[in-house]
């Protein structure tokens, strides 16, 4: 590997300085490095051609932040924990400088993750979205300011499945079925699982499980609702929804790709410890 990408957590001062300090060190092993903030998305989309591997320096919403810009591009994805769960980080601050030799000469493999496709459909009343969103871990279709439920009038496939009367519905990866999806009560899928979840947010005498949807679904959800909702991709983009807008979402042609120097079943042997927060700082 000749060039290297270094995206940093911008209200972490420690990620800034390890982001630097890893531009110093790169030259020695023969590499050169781009440093940018993780939250200048146009600016890391625009460093990222002909990149070989990105550090992803923060916790996981600087991995999301990430994978949203540099996916379509497919550049794997190496993640530096310095936020408190770390779930898709595959290092720590303490072990970056040892295994950086071997992420530069290609060592470890690679874990494909699925990814999600998000559009805002045409619609009388507000605009749709300009382009698709994609998303690593979920798309949130729930109610806004006021604590009132929404109705969401819920398609699969051009089937009318269930209208939920609930806070909201989640539709997750196997990578999100750890975030908000697991603290709605869903479960907990595989990380190279393909399949999508479903699950309503504290539904009101409506569905309340959570259903598991082949990787081809095509899931549509119309909002009924008099006050203001919301569409949430990653937890990090916000849009607001009228009445009658309609979301689609199905998988995304692109995957995340993680580099990996752990073996492939360290996520069974960390998953308790990570649950129950022994990692957290």
């Amino acid at each position: 590997m000749k060039k290297v990408g270094i995206v940093y957590h911008p209200k972490i001062a420690a990620a800034k300085t390890l982001a630097e300090q890893l531009s110093e060190f790169l030259p020695s092993l023969k590499a050169t490095a781009w440093i940018c903030s993780a939250w200048d998305e146009e600016g890391v989309k625009a460093q990222a051609p002909g990149t070989d591997v990105v550090l992803s320096i923060g916790g996981d919403g600087t991995i999301l932040r990430v994978a949203r810009a540099i996916t379509p591009q497919g550049i794997p994805i190496v993640g530096i924990n310095l936020g408190h769960l770390g779930f898709m980080a595959e290092l720590n601050t303490e072990d970056i400088m040892d295994n950086l030799p071997h992420i530069i000469s290609g060592e470890g493999w690679i874990d494909q993750r699925a990814m999600l496709e998000i559009e805002l459909l045409p619609s009388s009343r507000g605009k749709p979205s300009p382009k698709p969103f994609h998303a690593l871990n979920d798309a949130v279709v729930g109610r806004g300011a006021f604590s009132r439920v929404v109705y969401v009038k819920t398609t699969i496939n051009d089937q009318l499945f269930t209208t939920y009367k609930a806070d909201g519905v989640i539709i997750s990866t196997a990578t999100g079925s750890t975030g908000y999806s697991l603290a709605a009560g869903g479960p907990i899928l595989y990380p190279q699982a393909e399949e999508i979840l479903l699950k309503p947010i504290s539904p009101h005498l409506t569905m309340a499980h959570c259903l598991v949807l082949p990787p081809t679904a095509t899931v549509e959800l119309e909002v009924r609702t008099d006050h203001q909702a919301m569409l949430s991709i990653d937890g990090q983009l916000d849009l607001e929804l009228q009445d009658g807008n309609k979301v689609k979402v199905k998988r995304s042609p692109y995957s995340a790709r993680f580099m990996r120097i752990h073996p492939p079943n360290s996520f069974y042997g960390t998953l308790e410890e990570k649950l129950k927060g022994r990692s957290w700082k």
